[in-house]
């Protein structure tokens, strides 16, 4: 007999250390502590997922102690959906957050996060970084919801992102001025006017001048005050780079030779694609000296030496990164806390690095969809393992409380992965589910639309659909994609209209329409 898996499924090392311990009715199981590291922007762009430009040496070697997911899809290709989406354990549907600018607390102002729920079960829960979306920490979730290096403690830098930190004095004058412009005609804005300036900097400074380095020295002393206490914690842990502006330290720029980082080799917008599949860049158009770029779906193509520094920038920050993770990790062995600490290290969605014409995520193509997961924990099998079945990051939720004994919520739209981690190879789910709202004023034809998305193994289907806003309903049957994963992964050909896979489509929007319930993995009920 054969049954949907449950989310109550209790891995046998954690059954043992239950049967081997008899605890008084003061005491409770040790649970291990969790530190759940996000790295914005990051696509599989590291040496595990086969990448073999980057530098990402202490990730690598992380991974050799880790189960490595290698098809990972986010729900949602831009941050604050994907946040609200894996923090909450729900899809985006549910949470009803699409876009950059919903708010998964205002809308759901009882939604129940990851580290709000650990903390019912007994965790102490830190935050430094960006967790959910930027400068909205959200103190509800958190014992200490929003730590800050000190110096980045002024009064009027409270509701800035750590990414919009610059070394140049002459960039920061820039800033100030042209924030105190646009703070003017709308008061309240991302980053509260302070995301401009130039795409790149390469300042020949210490890793603890820019924002990540000196986050990562308060994550350091706060784990130090955390390994004193006598209960496990819950740290988010949230990178901001490799998140434009690629500043960092000059010596991981040096780390590469530019000519020898390759250029996209899916520079073009899929043939056949609808007109309305890509994102306008205005993410990039923000900084200096790319106001005037082009949407992907015209002529427009940004300059060779151009497009050169922004991937050698995105890889710099790649490696910074790493490195910076390298510290924490020898810190936390040095503490003694490293073996009994859950580490989660995630990507909440790609980044086009050139691929479709386009730099920057919000599309529904899997290089904006794609993203690294992996995970070590006490006790844990098969360390160094990987697994090409199909993940989700709203998977993380119930996984977390299965390795940690805690019990999973009985709502949770995501699957535990521990079955697959004791088991790499195992059949898993069928599919994988994604969605895009394409909003009027990025569109290439102005009006506006959600995308939903289905991956399986072999395929990779997309539904358009018109949206209303308003009451965030589907409307009419647009336009559909079709992608073959095994001969065209890079997402070159639209073949939808090809008339040997009109059964594959059918197919595919039965799928796509009965959801994730049906494409959930099966296992034998013993």
């Amino acid at each position: 007999m054969k049954r949907s898996i449950k989310t109550t499924y209790i891995p046998l090392v954690i059954l043992l250390s239950f049967i081997g311990c008899k605890n008084t009715p003061e005491e409770e199981p040790t649970r291990p502590n969790i530190l759940f590291i996000s790295i914005d922007d990051l696509r599989p762009c590291l040496g595990v997922y086969g990448d073999s430009t980057v530098i990402s040496p202490n990730i690598d070697q992380l991974a050799a102690e880790c189960m490595t997911f290698r098809q990972t899809f986010s729900q949602v290709a831009v941050c604050a959906p994907s946040r609200a989406s894996l923090m909450t354990g729900l899809r985006p549907d549910s949470t009803r957050v699409w876009h950059l600018g919903d708010k998964f607390r205002e809308i759901n102002p009882n939604s129940v996060t990851m580290p709000q729920y650990f903390a019912k079960h007994g965790y102490y829960t830190v935050n430094l970084g960006k967790i959910f979306h930027n400068y909205m920490p959200d103190s509800v979730s958190w014992d200490e919801p929003d730590l800050r290096p000190s110096r980045y403690l002024r009064p009027d830098w409270l509701k800035r992102d750590g990414e919009t930190f610059y070394i140049s004095e002459e960039v920061n004058r820039s800033q100030a001025i042209k924030r105190d412009s646009l703070l003017k005609l709308r008061p309240e804005r991302y980053a509260d006017g302070w995301n401009t300036g130039p795409a790149w900097e390469a300042a020949d400074v210490h890793d603890t001048m820019y924002y990540d380095g000196a986050q990562t020295e308060l994550a350091k002393k706060t784990l130090s005050r955390l390994a004193e206490m006598d209960q496990p914690f819950f740290m988010g842990l949230g990178y901001f780079r490799p998140h434009l502006p690629f500043a960092v330290p000059k010596k991981y720029w040096d780390l590469y030779d530019p000519a020898g980082i390759p250029v996209a080799v899916n520079p073009n917008v899929p043939e056949g694609a609808p007109g309305f599949t890509m994102n306008s860049m205005y993410e990039l158009r923000g900084y200096d000296g790319f106001h005037h770029i082009g949407h992907p779906q015209t002529e427009y193509q940004i300059n060779p030496d151009t497009a050169r520094i922004l991937k050698h920038g995105f890889y710099a920050s790649v490696s910074y990164v790493d490195a910076l993770l390298g510290n924490l990790i020898n810190h936390m062995k040095e503490l003694g806390i490293y073996e009994n600490t859950i580490i989660i290290l995630w990507g909440d969605h790609g980044w086009k690095l050139g691929d479709h014409n386009s730099w920057g995520k919000m599309t529904n193509y899997n290089i904006d969809l794609q993203v690294p997961m992996i995970i070590r924990y006490p006790n844990q099998e098969n360390r160094g393992a990987q697994t090409f079945e199909l993940t989700e990051l709203i998977d993380m939720f119930p996984s977390l409380c299965e390795i940690a004994g805690v019990d999973v919520p009985d709502y949770m739209q995501g699957t535990s992965f521990v079955p697959l981690i004791e088991d790499p190879n195992r059949p898993w789910k069928e599919a994988a589910f994604s969605q895009f709202h394409r909003r009027p004023k990025v569109s290439a034809d102005g009006n506006r639309y959600m995308g939903y998305s289905i991956n399986t193994k072999e395929y990779h289907y997309i539904e358009w659909y018109t949206w209303d806003a308003e009451t965030g309903t589907k409307g009419e049957f647009e336009d559909a994609e079709l992608y073959d994963r095994l001969n065209d992964p890079q997402e070159r050909v639209n073949i939808v209209g090809q008339t040997s896979h009109k059964q594959v489509v059918e197919e595919l929007s039965r799928k796509l329409a009965a959801g994730w319930q049906e494409a959930q993995p099966v296992v034998s009920n013993q």
